[in-house]
């Protein structure tokens, strides 16, 4: 099987599908992980040298990531980060297109609609145009995933909140998720932070309870051709 993870920002393949990567990639599926953004250079006014030398070093993080969790390629653009909404839709669905005729995979993971970061609500719709079920379509099921501290924080405000009904048991590769979460320090965060460790560990054994398995990752299915 061929995966696809499209993720805004470093970071967001990890937290929202991390385990179901390392897993995935056990198994012997072929897992890309494609992100779109920098990630990092909304912390300054501008987009300056200090802050691309800064998103240069995350995007060097997010392939010793991919290492990590076996995936088989990373793939990046350089979209402003938390800016996505000024970068026409268009351009951002034609990357994304690229990337899908270039791996022809059977299952994407991707954003939910409603998170509150914009760079996220901007890659689910990128997905879902760039993703359209026509003749010749490879593509058999779309899954979108959470992400702590932006899915839970729009508190179900501009869309419909993220309601799972598909669980992954990721009981033995949580700890690679976390440890691949570890690499991103500039991403972590000190618990009580949903970015936290113990709050990452928490989510895990929480959806994981919800399914009758030890740890989860969960996601909303959005479309599946059987």
């Amino acid at each position: 099987m061929v995966v696809l993870v499209v993720a805004a920002h470093p970071d967001d393949e990890v937290l929202g599908c991390g385990g179901t990567i390392a897993r995935l990639a056990r198994e012997g599926h072929e897992v890309h992980i494609a992100i779109l953004g920098e990630g990092i250079t909304s912390r300054s006014r501008t987009r300056d040298e200090a802050s691309r030398v800064d998103a240069e070093a995350l995007r060097a993080r997010a392939r010793e990531v991919a290492k990590l969790l076996g995936g088989r390629s990373l793939l990046t653009q350089d979209l402003p980060d938390n800016r996505f909404d000024t970068v026409p839709l268009l351009d951002v669905v034609k990357v994304v297109e690229e990337w899908v005729g270039a791996i022809r995979p059977q299952v994407v993971y991707t954003h939910h609609s409603g998170d509150l970061n914009i760079d996220h609500s901007v890659v689910h719709r990128a997905v879902l145009t760039a993703t359209r079920p026509i003749a010749g379509c490879d593509i058999m099921e779309i899954c979108a995933f959470e992400v702590p501290s932006s899915s839970e924080w729009a508190f179900g405000q501009f869309t419909k909140p993220f309601q799972p009904n598909v669980f992954v048991d990721v009981s033995e590769t949580l700890g690679l998720k976390l440890r691949a979460m570890r690499l991103y320090e500039t991403e972590a965060r000190p618990f009580p932070h949903p970015r936290s460790r113990e709050a990452l560990r928490a989510a895990a054994l929480k959806w994981g309870s919800v399914a009758g398995l030890k740890a989860a990752e969960a996601f909303e299915l959005v479309r599946s051709i059987r």
